[in-house]
């Protein structure tokens, strides 16, 4: 399938290519896999790994603790927090990797199939707690594989000025919203009911049924990219001109205030369920909940307010001019900070010795997404737009950089939050949040400028 056809009415999918069906929910299983896995992460680390009886049987931790703890000892809550940022940041630093390797030496598809074979295969082993490193550096490296030549695949099933993309997004990140609803619920609920490992099976058994479906929509996907020729050097691809490196360079600037903007998202997976486990009232209309239900009470959330979104901004444009990208992000950052400042208004507000009220981190989840649908989808089509096509995947892979920034910020900061207190710690997540939403808004002209002008007319290859 090309660009060409769905200019001639492939239209089967929601008003899009059908491809982008398969390619959503295999994106929504991987999502099931990779969240329910992740939703446990620290916490498991926090109430089993890190004990002892426990911690001395996962081969290589004190060489990692060594590197760790290089300013200073940690304690086995700072070393969890610590841990999980940094496999969080890893996660999003691997796709760099993974464009560079579908871009010059296999193609998108295989690249994406052996990703999601390395995550299978790190799902399972999480089942046991000698490889658990081993298990954290197969699910790296299969998800650089994975995401961004995934979401590549997204924009290339679009020509030039086809105003679905954007909705493309929107509807791709439903998609996987509506896996991880489903996915903290199980994994939980059997770690704590039957043991930690079984929840970690349960993420295997949903990266194999990702790879099925990718495998059954397979011949829908746009063709690859030419890839450089066997004995040759050149490349049988569009050339890159200067205009191209100004908008790479442009878009790897915009990294560190997406980093910024989402750190109260991040910190999600990172401190937070570690927090709300200890210092949250987890009672909702006399239900006990699970900390790790509020992720799938955040999923539900996002998953409504990206639709809200889409229809907003319908119903918007119908009568006032809509936000571009850079608008729809500065919305969005501030929306966060909102979210992420609850946090600290609620606890500043309870008193001592109590627990926050739910409600407070219901309110962060709601801001939080409202900001989340403004800025995750959006900033992903205006990389997939603005990338030049000969490096698109690893373009899309600078874009996950802000992902890994945001996660590794996230886990250094968390290993403050004992000696900080839940008031500073979760208000200085709102300020650094607001300012970076208040930068990109100072700095969109220039770069509206360079990023909507037309590509530059390439020069022949050879």
């Amino acid at each position: 399938m090309t660009a060409a056809t769905v200019k001639d009415g492939d239209t089967a999918f929601l008003g899009h290519p059908k491809a982008l069906g398969f390619l959503a929910f295999t994106e929504a299983w991987e999502r099931f896999s990779y969240y329910g896995m992740n939703t446990l992460l620290a916490l498991y680390m926090v109430n089993q790994l890190l004990l002892p009886g426990h911690v001395e049987n996962v081969v290589g931790l004190p060489v990692l603790q060594g590197i760790l703890e290089k300013g200073g000892p940690l304690s086995p809550q700072a070393l969890a927090v610590a841990i999980a940022g940094l496999y969080g940041a890893c996660v999003y630093l691997t796709p760099l990797l993974g464009g560079l390797l579908a871009d010059w030496l296999l193609g998108r598809t295989p690249t994406i199939i052996l990703g999601a074979l390395l995550m299978a295969a790190g799902h399972f082993l999480m089942a046991f707690e000698q490889p658990f490193l081993l298990a954290l550096l197969c699910l790296m490296l299969g998800s650089g594989c994975f995401k961004g030549n995934i979401a590549s695949q997204v924009g290339s099933l679009y020509p030039e000025g086809d105003t679905r993309r954007a909705d493309a997004f929107q509807i791709f990140y439903l998609a996987i919203n509506a896996g991880v609803i489903v996915s903290p619920l199980v994994v939980a609920r059997l770690a704590h009911g039957v043991g930690w490992h079984w929840g970690f099976g349960a993420a295997g058994v949903g990266m194999l049924i990702s790879i099925v479906i990718y495998l059954s929509g397979r011949r829908l996907f746009p063709s690859d990219p030419p890839l450089r020729k066997r004995g040759e050097m050149k490349v049988d691809r569009p050339a890159m001109v200067r205009s191209d490196w100004n908008r790479v360079l442009l878009l790897a600037l915009m990294v560190p205030l997406l980093a910024a903007s989402v750190l109260g998202n991040q910190q999600i997976f990172v401190t937070y369920l570690v927090w709300a486990e200890k210092s949250a009232d987890l009672q909702l209309f006399g239900m006990k909940l699970l900390a790790e239900d509020l992720v799938s009470a955040d999923a539900f959330v996002s998953v409504g307010c990206l639709a809200a979104m889409v229809v907003f901004w319908r119903l918007w444009a119908k009568r006032f001019k809509e936000p571009d990208e850079f608008g729809k992000i500065v919305i969005g950052c501030l929306f966060g900070a909102a979210g992420v400042a609850c946090l600290g208004l609620g606890a500043m507000l309870t008193p001592e010795g109590g627990k926050v009220s739910v409600w407070w981190l219901l309110a962060f989840h709601l801001l939080n997404d409202i900001g989340f649908a403004n800025v995750l989808p959006v900033s992903l089509a205006l990389f997939a737009r603005a990338a030049p096509k000969a490096i698109a995947g690893s373009v899309i892979g600078i874009y996950y950089l802000f992902l890994f920034a945001g996660n590794a910020t996230a886990g250094w900061l968390g290993t403050k939050l004992e000696g900080m207190g839940s008031v500073s710690f979760w208000l200085m997540h709102g300020v650094i949040v607001a300012a970076a939403g208040l930068v990109i808004l100072a700095i969109s002209p220039i770069f509206r400028r360079v990023l909507n002008a037309e590509p530059t007319p390439r020069p022949a290859t050879a």
